[in-house]
């Protein structure tokens, strides 16, 4: 068994007008910004799943553009999330399920799954929710990570629920949305958030190199000890864990150098 899961860090998306020429060569054509960024980096969160569908060549071209060992993850269509009742989702889960995402082969990474902040904990439609999330598709296995931003997730029933479907929730670190720092499936899965555009790497390179430690922390199996957990009680197996943090929203500008350099300070 090896001592520690892979560490993948990564940013929203490839395509954004400030990284030409900066991030990207001011010579590099928009076709080849996912070649050049996939090379670059570890992971992207794919942002443009979440408002609409897309064909299944499209996610074979994502697959034959960037190298092996890159990976995509994928936010689930809104139709799934932002609903009334989430024990009806069942019809759109399928459908974004469906669309081509298998198409991605081993590049398929977790799927967020994101709720509007205004979603309250609603305990029984909520466990309802996670039964129609599926453990694989095509015959490989899945990864679902949720990303609840009301505060009335904020109790053990919640977490409970989470492992034992075997389901992340998203570590968030944001101004105003909850962090869900415990462990609850096979992988953590980070979204930093409170990045600066003034700030050449995104964020404070202290604060980088504490993100570090937290994340090779959660790669060896472990709980770091400076973030707040919310079922203290519920004991964790320990063992390796695969670990994704995506520099996200906050100082998109220069995300991709946050990135980079905690891709570094975790090597």
């Amino acid at each position: 068994m090896t001592q520690s899961g892979t560490i993948r860090t990564g940013i929203g998306g490839w395509t954004f007008d400030p990284w030409e020429g900066t991030f990207y060569p001011e010579t590099l054509t928009k076709k080849r910004q996912l070649e050049f960024a996939s090379r670059a980096l570890t992971a992207i969160e794919v942002n443009g799943t979440y408002y609409s569908s897309q064909k299944p060549a499209t996610f074979a071209k994502w697959a034959e553009e960037t190298p092996e060992c890159f990976v995509f993850s994928l936010k689930a269509s809104r139709y799934c999330t932002n609903r009334k009742v989430l024990a009806e989702a069942g019809p759109s889960i399928e459908k974004f399920l469906t669309q081509g995402i298998a198409e991605l082969g081993d590049k398929l990474g977790p799927i967020l799954w994101q709720f509007m902040a205004t979603k309250k904990f609603e305990p029984e439609d909520f466990r309802a929710f996670l039964a129609l999330l599926p453990k694989e598709l095509d015959g490989r296995p899945l990864r679902h990570v949720v990303e609840p931003r009301h505060g009335s997730f904020l109790v053990p029933e919640f977490i409970d629920m989470l492992a034992e479907h075997g389901v992340a929730a998203v570590c968030a670190d944001h101004h105003d949305y909850p962090m869900f720092a415990d462990v609850t499936a096979d992988f953590v899965y980070a979204r930093l958030q409170k990045g600066a555009d003034d700030i050449p790497t995104c964020y404070p390179p202290q604060q980088i190199d504490v993100w570090g430690k937290r994340l090779k922390t959660y790669a060896k199996g472990k709980v770091p000890d400076d973030l707040a957990i919310i079922d203290g009680v519920r004991s964790v197996e320990d063992r390796p864990r695969d670990v994704f943090a995506f520099f996200i929203t906050g100082g998109k500008v220069n995300a991709p150098n946050g990135a980079r350099m905690l891709q570094q300070a975790v090597a």
